[in-house]
Formats: C-alpha cells, structure tokens, sequence
C-alpha cells in the first residue's frame, strides 16, 4: 500500500514539473508555449540575446521556417532560454548561471 502512494506521488511530482517548463513568468505576466514571438516581447521585454539555432522544415517539407534562442536572466541565479520556432515558442528551459 505505502509503495503505491509513493508511486502515485512521485508520478504527480513529474507531471507537475514537466507543465511547470511550460509557461514563465515576466513581472506580472505569464507566456506560455505555443504564445506567438510578439506576445513575448511585449510581456518580457527585449531577451538579453537572440541566437539563430537554423531552419527547420515543415512537416510536409514545403516550408522552412527560423528557429531562434532567445535567453532573459539572469533572474535570482536563472536564465531563461526560450526556443522559437517560425514565431511560435515552443519550449521553455531554466539553468542556474555560473
């Protein structure tokens, strides 16, 4: 019985901790994956860089679109890396700056 809860906490955890990576706070204001590349300027501010990963293919291989890293901290220790791809954020990862 204790295994079981322990499981389905530590399954919870997970699920919490992946959709966490999901969205970011800027002030007062929450952008999430899937926001266009306007909305997060304009809620964020200017990135404290922008880097061209590349271009990347559609899924019918009839178009190519821009993929960008755009990094903001750092913010108590963090920085914030957003993954655009086209003008769509597509991920959100964190990493303590040294």
């Amino acid at each position: 019985m204790f295994r079981k809860l322990l499981l389905g906490l530590a399954l919870t955890m997970a699920t919490h901790q992946a959709s966490a990576a999901d969205t970011l706070r800027c002030g007062s204001q929450l952008i999430s994956v899937g926001d266009r590349s306007s909305e997060v300027l304009h809620k964020c501010g200017e990135p404290v860089s922008r880097d061209l990963l590349g271009y990347k293919r559609s899924a019918n291989r009839r178009e190519e679109f821009q993929v960008e890293e755009w990094t903001y901290g750092p913010n108590g220790g963090m920085y914030q890396y957003l993954r655009f791809e086209g003008n769509t954020l597509v991920q959100i990862t964190s990493k303590r700056g040294s």
